[in-house]
């Protein structure tokens, strides 16, 4: 009999149970400070902008080419 009662118990509300061991987890994070927060951004907005702009080269250079090359035939 006790035992059912401890499933029972066990199973509860599983939405309140999914919160409160995500909270559990949340607390176990290694956050980062807000130096490093601030460096990583940074590091993730250059390289962003280095790709964007790298890829904005390579989208004019081959349309460049094949309308180059489409207007020869």
């Amino acid at each position: 009999m006790a035992k059912a009662k401890a499933a029972k118990k066990k199973r509860g509300n599983f939405i309140v149970r999914y919160f409160r061991e995500a909270a559990t987890e949340l607390r176990k994070v290694n956050w980062p400070t807000r130096k490093e927060a601030t460096r990583l951004t940074m590091i993730v907005l250059v390289v962003v902008a280095f790709m964007s702009t790298f890829l904005a080269v390579l989208d004019y250079l081959f349309a460049r080419f094949f309308g180059f090359i489409f207007n020869l035939g």
